[in-house]
């Protein structure tokens, strides 16, 4: 079982000739809204993948919607609260070459009581996987009550921020950065990677594929599948839910991070975000194709 804690956001896109410099007004040559949030999207990338997943999030009065999106894509949504604040959105902007620049507003997101995450963990044991990220309040309350049942904590430390980070690590079993977070990381603490109090360190490095490193000082490397970006917007999250799915089924690293590789993969290669995100038999597909 996956438990993800994490944000739900209502994206609203829009495509550019190119991403705004400072003072610029731009035309958008598109605009649609969808479900986001690095939590939601890694919560549907898990269950896309074939995991059970139970979604720990908060929503507000207008995001009833989003909940029965969740549940649609078989995400169990009974431990996500309804606020009076506004649900968080996002304003992501994609240009041509499938870049993005977003805005987060947080709303409902920071707005989760401890009582209803103890409440969502109370039947989670040894065994389980909490999946959670940077968009939420009670990150460490959550990982501390998650690691002392003995779950397997896997931190996407997204959006960035080395204080956050900090504080929760240790509690955390996987930690996932990408390549700049790590160097960011790295200096924050001013210590090497290899010296990070965390049994593994999961790096996506984009293009240059993915690094999974142990404490006990094993190390695979995985390639990227070279595809047209279409949009690259929950690209990482898509790597965590398949990532965490695949370990929940008792897969090695190695093959865990093959399989996230491939869907993130083809994941960019459409526009969206938790809709986007393909299903395993989208992803056993193309990763045949590409044998």
């Amino acid at each position: 079982m996956i438990y993800t804690l994490g944000s739900i956001n209502i994206d609203h896109f829009y495509r550019l000739p190119h991403l705004p410099a400072p003072g610029e007004t731009l035309a958008a040559e598109s605009y649609r809204v969808g479900l986001g949030g690095k939590g939601a999207n890694q919560a549907v990338a898990a269950a896309k993948a074939g995991a059970k997943v139970e979604h720990i999030g908060a929503v507000g009065p207008e995001g009833g919607w989003a909940v029965d999106r969740l549940a649609g894509w078989g995400v169990g949504t009974r431990h996500i609260a309804r606020s009076t604040k506004a649900t968080g959105h996002a304003i992501i902007n994609v240009d041509a070459r499938g870049e993005n620049a977003i805005v987060i507003f947080p709303g409902a997101n920071r707005a989760l009581d401890l009582a209803d995450v103890e409440r969502a963990l109370a039947a989670a044991g040894q065994g389980d996987i909490l999946l959670m990220q940077n968009e939420t309040a009670l990150q460490v309350e959550t990982a501390r009550a998650a690691a002392e049942k003995g779950m397997t904590v896997i931190y996407s430390a997204a959006p960035f921020d080395a204080q956050a980070v900090m504080a929760v690590l240790d509690h955390v079993t996987v930690l996932v950065l990408n390549a700049v977070e790590a160097v960011q990381l790295a200096a924050a603490m001013n210590i090497g990677l290899d010296r990070l109090r965390v049994p593994e360190l999961l790096i996506t490095r984009g293009a240059g594929g993915a690094e999974w490193r142990a404490a006990t000082g094993e190390r695979v490397h995985v390639p990227a599948i070279r595809v047209a970006a279409v949009d690259t917007t929950g690209a990482g999250d898509t790597f965590a839910g398949y990532f965490a799915a695949a370990r929940d089924e008792g897969h090695s690293p190695e093959a865990a991070m093959r399989l996230a590789a491939a869907a993130a993969a083809l994941k960019v290669t459409r526009a969206g975000t938790a809709d986007a995100i393909p299903t395993r038999s989208e992803v056993d597909s193309f990763r045949a194709e590409q044998a």
